[in-house]
């Protein structure tokens, strides 16, 4: 019975472990997009339609992306 607790023990010890060391990893990988500019994106426009912006508007208008949380919904 002791030698079971044990066991579990070490083995929650080695999972919470290795999921830290797996949260450090995606971190280093993860990519900070923030201040970076990236011109090649899509946006669905009120006409149903697929705009990229780089193709279609880069240099040619200035863009302003506003996002509205909970818009339109009975929050």
């Amino acid at each position: 019975m002791r030698d079971q607790k044990l066991l579990r023990l070490r083995c929650l010890v080695l999972i919470l472990f290795l999921s830290i060391l797996s949260d450090m990893e995606a971190e280093e990988k993860r990519e900070e997009l923030i201040g970076k500019k990236n011109l090649n994106f899509n946006l669905a426009s009120t006409q149903d339609r697929l705009l990229n912006y780089g193709d279609e508007y880069y240099k040619k208008h200035f863009l302003i992306i506003t996002f509205f949380p909970a818009a339109f919904t009975p929050v």
